[in-house]
C-alpha cells in the first residue's frame, strides 16, 4: 500500500501557528522534522519513510512555520524548538522520538539540551552545528549546496530546482527528474510568503536565528543516532563527527553514495535503521 499524503494530512493549531502535518501508524511516538529549502514539507522529505516507519510507531511528519501548508513566518517570529513543543502539547503529547534532516536536526538538537524530558530518541541527518561552521567553505562562509539553496530561493524555478535537487544527491540520475525538479519548483512558487520571508531574513540568520549551543551538548543523555551521507556537499560529515564526540549515548551511521537526503537516497536502509534504533534503545 502506498499512503495518499492527502488521506494522512492533518492541521492543527500550536504555539499560535497553524500547523499542516501528516500522521500515520500508532504506538510510540515519532516526529519527523523536514530541512529547510523552497518547496520543502513534512511530506516531500520523508514521503518515501512515513508508511515504513507507521508500521512500527505513530509517526507525525510536520510542516513547521514557513514551510508547505504552514502559516508564514518571517524570521523573527521563528523559534522551532518552541513550535516542536506546541506541537507535542496541541496533540497531548508528553514526549516523542525527534527524527531531524539538517535544519530540522540543529532543531531536535536544541530540544535535546532544552527540553530533554519530552524527546525520548534523537536522530539527525547532516544537521549544522555552529562550531564547525568553519566547515562549510572558504572563511567559515557558506558551503556550495547553501548557495545553491539560497539561489534557488531568490528565483524558485524548475532550472534552479534541478540544480538544488542534484546539489543535495549523490545519485543525480535516479533523483534529479524533471518531474521531482517541477514538482518543487511548483510546491515552492505556490507559497511566494515563505520564499520572500527566508530571503528577507537571511541578515538575520534565516532560517534558524538560534542555533544549539555546543557546549551543552554532553548533556545529552537521550539514545542519539547519527546518519550523514559522506558525500554531503551542504553540510559535511565532519560535522557528525562533532556530534559523535560529544553527544556520549551516540552512534555514527556515515554512507557512501549519499549526500544530503539520506533518508531520500538511502530510504530501505534508512527506515531500518532508525525501526531498529527506537525499538530497541
Amino acid at each position: 500500500m502506498t499512503l495518499d499524503p492527502q488521506s494522512i494530512a492533518r492541521t492543527v493549531q500550536a504555539g499560535g501557528w497553524n500547523l499542516r502535518y501528516y500522521e500515520a501508524g500508532a504506538g510510540h511516538p515519532v516526529v519527523l522534522l523536514h530541512g529547510s529549502g523552497p518547496g520543502a514539507t513534512g511530506w516531500s522529505n520523508f514521503s518515501g519513510n512515513i508508511e515504513a516507519l507507521a508500521e512500527h510507531f505513530h509517526v507525525y511528519a510536520v510542516d513547521m512555520p514557513g514551510w508547505g501548508q504552514s502559516d508564514a513566518a518571517t524570521v523573527e517570529q521563528l523559534d522551532h524548538v518552541e513550535t516542536a513543543i506546541a506541537f507535542l502539547d496541541a496533540l497531548g503529547l508528553e514526549k516523542a522520538a525527534f527524527i531531524g534532516n539538517s535544519m530540522g536536526g540543529q532543531t531536535s538538537l536544541r530540544l535535546a539540551t532544552e527540553h530533554p524530558d519530552r524527546i525520548s530518541h534523537l536522530v539527525t541527518m547532516g544537521p549544522p552545528v555552529g562550531r564547525m561552521a568553519t566547515l562549510f567553505g572558504p572563511g567559515g562562509g557558506p558551503s556550495e549546496g547553501l548557495k545553491v539553496l539560497i539561489e534557488a530561493y531568490r528565483d524558485a524555478g524548475p532550472e534552479n530546482m534541478r540544480r538544488l535537487v542534484e546539489i543535495m544527491v549523490y545519485d543525480t540520475e535516479r533523483f534529479a527528474t524533471p518531474e521531482l525538479c517541477q514538482a518543487r519548483s511548483d510546491a515552492a512558487l505556490a507559497r511566494p510568503e515563505h520564499l520572500r520571508n527566508y530571503v528577507d531574513g537571511l541578515p538575520e540568520g534565516a532560517p534558524l536565528p538560534k542555533w544549539v549551543d555546543p557546549d551543552l551538548l554532553p548533556g545529552i543523555q537521550v539514545p542519539t543516532l547519527l546518519i550523514h551521507g559522506r558525500d554531503d556537499r551542504v553540510v559535511p560529515y565532519e560535522s557528525s563527527l562533532y556530534l559523535l564526540a560529544n553527544i556520549p549515548h551516540s552512534r555514527l551511521v556515515l554512507l557512501n553514495h549519499c549526500g544530503h537526503w539520506a533518508m531520500i537516497e538511502h530510504a530501505d536502509e534508512f527506515n531500518r535503521l532508525v525501526t531498529d534504533f527506537i525499538a530497541h534503545n
